[in-house]
């Protein structure tokens, strides 16, 4: 991408980050606003958990899809496509009053932000080739991306307490126009003459199908039904079934729409599973730590955002400022390990959190600890899965993170919660009060978010140790060009889609 000025580029960052903002917003200001959802439109328990899971089905079945399309036919054309499907879904979503409406339009609100986030990553890196402005802006998008949740937390306390739970769709409406209209300005379109034109049907059928199956298993079966059951069982191994079709066919097809190259670099794969772990360990912490505080210490929604401020500010404060410094001083994988070990350490505190616990002395910690760590971790993530990444597959690579995250949060999510009802219904079997079985719970739950953690701190514990010996050969053979004119190997020249100094900084 090549825009005319430096502030330009720029401007343009933040364009793409405030569509990913309104995205990630939408997902806990409707967690918010369930309980009026339920009221207004009468539904049942059951019936409500689809206002969020046709969302997310939609949402993570898309993104791998989405990013592909945008290597296709220009990341501009569907950064801005997700962005009107979302927009005008969002509208239909507020004007709803009836509750099959409402689920439909969600389902199109998750397809509209699932084009719409998948490409802004690869557009990222492709906009800031230079690896210190390139820290610098996924720093950035890293702060939207994690911290939009807490302050979805915020608003939507905010808009459902102040008016009613129609306007946190209505609010998306002016923000997706005000986006799209500075996109339209500011965003230039990727060109890739090598990049193939033609999109491979049976691959995008069969992922896309693999993707919204699994989800579905997740969100629906396993949450209602145990992972045991028979029809958990039964989705899951559709599921399976499909992808490996998929994968199969991507290894056959003369031009597949996801080659399956982009596995072979170590830090791809590796970051992308590292994610998938963080975030099911995380996205699961602030869905049970809003219930903790509404269930337990009876916040409502407004407090209940203002209670998650510290964690946004924090995550700021690192992402926007520090961690471009830390990643160039350290490099990303030295910035990673850090970020993953506070993020443990604060969901072991928040497992002790007692029942009459104090804000100031018993959650505050532990927000500022996750704050600290996410924010530290989420952007050299990002710079590690996107290191290796050859320009004509930007997009394919940005769907890959969104999709690692979204499957990841989903599925740590059904396995968090799950686990808490469970253990919540066995100590109130045994005769423990309420808010005691409930926090013995959430208590359970946090243990395994930071066992999730602690297995993506051993994956990149384990991708550590090759890429020292790769370093050291690629030095030994620029010592041997030096040596022999300054003519290297072409086996030693970095890829084209990989920023310099974005890996290691010594």
């Amino acid at each position: 991408m090549s825009t005319t000025t430096d502030r330009n580029r720029w401007l343009a960052l933040y364009v793409l980050c405030a569509g990913v903002l309104m995205i990630v917003l939408d997902v806990t200001v409707v967690n918010v606003a369930l309980p009026s959802i339920q009221t207004d439109l009468g539904f049942s328990n059951s019936g409500l958990a689809w206002v969020v899971n046709a969302y997310l089905i939609a949402f993570g079945g898309l993104l791998l899809l989405a990013g592909r399309l945008g290597d296709l036919v220009g990341h501009k054309r569907v950064f801005l496509g997700g962005l009107v499907v979302f927009t005008l879904a969002s509208l239909l979503c507020g004007l709803s009053d009836d509750q099959t409406l409402l689920v439909i339009a969600r389902f199109v609100q998750g397809a509209g932000g699932a084009a719409t986030s998948a490409v802004v990553l690869g557009m990222i890196v492709t906009m800031f080739p230079e690896p210190a402005e390139q820290a610098k802006a996924i720093g950035v998008y890293g702060f939207v991306a994690s911290a939009g949740g807490s302050i979805g937390l915020l608003a939507g306390g905010v808009l459902t307490q102040a008016i009613d739970w129609h306007w946190i769709f209505f609010i998306n409406v002016p923000i997706g126009l005000a986006t799209g209209f500075a996109a339209l300005r500011l965003l230039d379109d990727i060109h890739l003459p090598a990049a193939s034109k033609s999109i491979d049907l049976p691959g995008a059928t069969l992922i896309v199908a693999a993707l919204m199956l699994g989800v579905y298993t997740i969100v629906s079966p396993a949450a209602e039904k145990g992972w045991g059951s028979a029809t958990t069982l039964a989705f899951a191994a559709g599921s399976l079934v499909l992808m490996a079709l998929f994968i199969v066919r991507e290894a056959t097809a003369r031009e597949p729409l996801m080659p399956l190259r982009v596995f072979r670099s170590r830090d791809t794969a590796g970051a992308n599973a590292i994610q998938a772990l963080e975030v099911a360990g995380m996205f699961g912490t602030f869905f049970l730590g809003s219930l903790y505080l509404q269930r337990v210490q009876h916040y409502d929604p407004l407090k209940i955002g203002l209670a998650f401020l510290p964690v946004t500010i924090v995550m700021g404060t690192l992402s926007l400022r520090y961690s471009e410094r830390l990643i160039m001083r350290f490099g990303a994988r030295n910035t990673l390990l850090p970020g993953m070990v506070l993020v443990t350490a604060g969901l072991l505190l928040f497992a002790r959190v007692p029942v009459h616990g104090n804000y100031v002395t018993d959650v505050l910690p532990v927000l500022l600890l996750l704050g600290a760590g996410v924010g530290s971790s989420f952007p050299a993530l990002m710079t590690l899965a996107m290191a290796d990444v050859e320009p004509q597959d930007a997009g394919l690579a940005s769907g890959l993170v969104n999709t690692s995250a979204q499957v990841g949060g989903a599925l740590g999510l059904a396995v968090l919660a799950t686990s808490a009802a469970t253990h919540t219904n066995s100590l109130k079997s045994a005769g423990k009060p309420l808010a005691d079985a409930l926090t013995g719970g959430y208590h359970l739950a946090f243990l395994i978010g930071a066992g999730l953690v602690v297995l993506a701190i051993v994956i990149s514990l384990l991708l550590s140790a090759p890429r020292r010996a790769v370093v050291g050969e690629e030095e030994a053979i620029a010592e041997a060009s030096e040596a022999s004119g300054g003519i290297a190997p072409q086996s030693s020249q970095r890829a084209p889609g990989r920023p310099q100094g974005s890996m290691e900084a010594g």
